[in-house]
């Protein structure tokens, strides 16, 4: 499983990072915890995943309550 920042997370996604901060407050994807040690959130590659299935639906025409 590859550790990836939020950067890096949207690039592979193909969206914006403010893309991700809104799925994030809507809970479509749950927001990683931050480190204790201070640093970056470290998203797994599940993410992209779900990132890519939301985008894929959405071009279907579903909305963002119906995913």
């Amino acid at each position: 499983m590859e550790n990836l920042t939020i950067g890096k997370t949207a690039h592979q996604a193909g969206v914006g990072v403010e893309t991700i901060r809104f799925y994030e407050r809507k809970g479509l994807i749950e927001q990683p915890p931050k480190p204790q040690s201070g640093g970056y959130r470290i998203y797994s590659s599940e993410i992209v995943q779900k990132i890519s299935f939301i985008r894929h639906a959405q071009d279907l025409g579903f909305s963002l309550k119906e995913i």
